[in-house]
């Protein structure tokens, strides 16, 4: 298991915290598998009722790590090569469906930033609260990066005309916006005590219930789209090896405006 996801349980509830100060919690492949681990122990774990996901060090999550993407970033894939993005970025969807697909509720608290795949992982809660502090994103397109993962997530959670709004534009959205849209379910000034009450408040449904209740939402929500993670890393393989993501991710890092808009 990762030092940057610790796990903590009491009783029939576990945190899982992500904590990398150093990104902001960013979600590296060390991260991804840990967290997929997680999900794999949890989904046979018969005792345990809730899983709190949350950030640590003043952040939930920035976002997706390109550290091992980096080499591609605007290099063209050699003719008959099959391209490694491939298999990288699609893992992180089948995270995504795992944390779905758990049979425990799933708590998310959100306190400062959550970005990119970040919101990806939020729109995974069965019930998302936030801190005031929180800030809601998906920047991807103003890099020239492609949302390819979170999309399906981000457009179950949020409807088509919101989760188009906020992955094309990618503008901010505070934790106030968020819950007037339907993203966030609760804000609250001090986040453990109000996921505490929602943990008690939640305890009056039956754990087999809750399994079945949402293995049955699963089936429903994964019936036409059960590929979208090799289909959404194609999409986004292509694009990172585009110079418009060179680009973009250039002007980023350089504290400009890329060249489309400029």
């Amino acid at each position: 298991m990762s030092d940057k996801l610790q796990i903590t349980r009491s009783g029939e509830v576990e945190h899982w915290t992500l904590h990398d100060p150093a990104t902001r919690n960013a979600l590296t492949d060390e991260v991804v598998a840990a967290l997929a681990h997680a999900c794999e122990r949890a989904a046979q774990d018969t005792v345990l009722r809730f899983v709190v996901l949350q950030g640590g060090a003043g952040a939930f999550c920035a976002g997706g790590s390109l550290g091992g993407f980096a080499q591609a970033i605007g290099q063209a894939l050699p003719p008959g090569q099959t391209d490694p993005l491939l298999g990288m970025n699609a893992g992180f969807g089948h995270l995504l469906q795992a944390l779905c697909a758990l049979p425990q509720m799933l708590l998310v608290a959100v306190d400062g930033p959550a970005m990119g795949g970040g919101l990806g992982l939020v729109c995974c809660g069965d019930f998302v609260l936030a801190s005031p502090r929180a800030v809601f994103a998906t920047p991807e397109v103003t890099l020239g990066v492609v949302p390819a993962q979170i999309a399906p997530f981000v457009h179950r959670r949020l409807g088509d005309r919101l989760a188009r709004q906020l992955m094309l534009s990618g503008e901010k959205l505070v934790a106030q916006q968020a819950l007037a849209q339907g993203l966030v379910d609760e804000v609250a000034d001090d986040l453990p005590p109000a996921v505490a009450s929602r943990i008690s408040a939640l305890r009056r449904a039956a754990p087999g219930a809750v399994a079945h209740t949402k293995a049955l939402l699963y089936m429903l929500n994964q019936a036409p789209t059960r590929d979208l993670p090799e289909q959404a890393a194609i999409k986004f393989a292509a694009n990172l090896r585009s110079p418009e993501a060179a680009e973009g991710l250039a002007a980023f890092a350089q504290k400009r405006k890329p060249g489309w808009a400029a």
